[in-house]
């Protein structure tokens, strides 16, 4: 590894810390400064975008905004309320469990603030210290992430693994990380229902509800969604989202089923054709680019419509319908939290992985030969580097569109690197990242917090037995459906 190969990583790495320093936008937008700086300043060739991703998110973001704006999502934190008031004493499974399908449904971890004051509300009225189901509700939220069809971890993974020979679907990708990711969230669940002391045997909240005025602020008030009036409109938008969402998986079942067009490909190591009265020659794929079919230069082949135009189509449709059909107004969408915090993820990939993509693309040889023998003896050891990527810049779809085409460069096989997936989560290491902070501002009682030197706050424990229990359990899997010819 030269130094100037080390030079330039460290302005990777600085680019990343400082955006996530800022957090937000700044993600996206501080990498483009070291990206900047590799290409004006040391002349590398820029990287891709990923922008096929970058659309895939824009579209579900929108539906989901949509819905969110109709009043759908209102009417999904009331279920899910519904069921953790029916059963208290058992939240510390139940909340994780809602948090994570919220997120599985609608593709993005941000749904989870409306339901995350009720989860700690009922666990303060029943007696229970709400840092163990808070800690693990809040880790749940962002592991379904790489368990939603429309999520851009996913969408990004089936993608990047097509491109690289990997024909893998959506429900198959599912097929590994729903089962290891729900064994994942019960076994921190079981760890979590005794963590800490009871309410009523920790001396440090005792004394803080010796204060009538904050006694009043804990047990005085209550959240709830209960009250609120769910419209028709509001119901059917959710019904138009979750037929959206049959019909992407449907198509991803039976893509036989999907239209196919005439397409121009170029012929593998065609020769020049050198234009007629010029001196100018055109290569094979200028020609396809071009449209242009000329005998033993190019071919026309039949391809069929792509699971990611399908994803864009269906839930930019589905948003149109709720749009008509369920008074709800785009205005509102854009000013809500999901449609904005889609944004925000839409803008940190761009940057980051167009950072990443342009530093690994040109010491690509580099990395491999430093790499080869590491991961040709345990290639599951990619999973560190996922999730060290992952502490850093604080988006799983963001870690997928960056080492993903590095992994499989580096030669390994993709139903290794589908069993490591709910590696990519790693943000949870150290605890900057909204929902975290917003769940420890949530908690009344004070006993989810960050610590005093900061790594040892709540979410590490949960966090820590989720993603070693999901790898495992989710490289078994894939083994075993791979063995199989599934996958």
């Amino acid at each position: 590894m030269s130094a100037l190969m080390i030079l330039q990583l460290c302005i990777v790495l600085a680019a990343l810390w400082l955006g996530s320093r800022y957090g937000s936008l700044a993600l996206g937008a501080i990498s483009g400064i070291g990206l900047a700086i590799l290409v004006f300043g040391f002349g590398m060739k820029p990287g891709t975008p990923p922008t096929d991703v970058i659309y895939i998110i824009i579209a579900a973001v929108t539906c989901a905004g949509i819905m969110q704006a109709s009043g759908g999502m209102d009417w999904l934190i009331q279920l899910a309320e519904k069921l953790l008031r029916k059963h208290p004493a058992r939240i510390t499974f139940l909340a994780p469990l809602c948090t994570f399908f919220l997120t599985v449904l609608v593709g993005t971890g941000h749904v989870v603030y409306t339901l995350m004051p009720i989860i700690c509300d009922i666990a303060i009225k029943k007696g229970i210290r709400p840092e163990r189901p808070c800690g693990i509700a809040s880790i749940a939220s962002q592991i379904g992430i790489t368990c939603s069809p429309i999520a851009a971890a996913v969408v990004a993974f089936i993608t990047i693994s097509g491109a690289n020979g990997y024909a893998i679907t959506i429900p198959k990708v599912l097929m590994v990380t729903v089962p290891a990711c729900l064994l994942g969230i019960f076994i921190a669940s079981m760890a979590s229902y005794k963590r800490g002391k009871d309410l009523d045997k920790d001396p440090e909240f005792q004394e803080r509800i010796a204060d009538p005025e904050q006694r009043e602020f804990i047990y005085g008030s209550t959240a709830t969604t209960l009250n609120q009036k769910i419209a028709p409109e509001s119901k059917r938008a959710v019904y138009i989202f979750f037929g959206a969402l049959l019909v992407i998986v449907f198509f991803a079942v039976f893509q036989e089923l999907l239209p196919s067009y005439e397409s121009i490909k170029a012929i593998k190591n065609a020769p020049e054709v050198q234009l007629l009265g010029s001196r100018v020659k055109i290569s094979a794929d200028q020609l396809a680019n071009l449209g242009v079919s000329v005998d033993g230069i190019t071919k026309i082949e039949f391809t069929p419509l792509k699971m990611n135009i399908v994803i864009q189509i269906v839930m930019i449709a589905a948003a149109a319908l709720m749009i008509i059909f369920c008074k709800a107004s785009p205005k509102k969408a854009v000013s809500g939290p999901v449609w904005q915090s889609g944004m925000v993820a839409v803008v940190a990939i761009y940057g980051i992985a167009w950072l990443a993509d342009t530093y690994f693309a040109n010491y690509l040889g580099e990395i491999q030969n430093m790499l080869a023998g590491m991961v040709e003896q345990y290639p599951w050891s990619i999973a560190f580097a996922f999730f060290l990527v992952s502490v850093l810049v604080n988006s799983q779809g963001a870690v997928v569109v960056a080492m993903l085409p590095l992994a499989y460069n580096l030669g390994i096989d993709g139903w290794i690197l589908l069993g490591v997936l709910p590696s990519v989560y790693g943000y949870f290491f150290i605890p900057n990242y909204p929902s975290d902070i917003a769940t420890v501002n949530f908690d009344r009682t004070g006993t989810t917090k960050i610590g005093k030197y900061l790594l040892n706050h709540s979410f590490m424990m949960p966090g820590l037995i989720h993603t070693l229990v999901a790898c495992i359990v989710g490289y078994i899997i894939a083994h075993l459906y791979h063995s199989m010819g599934w996958i």
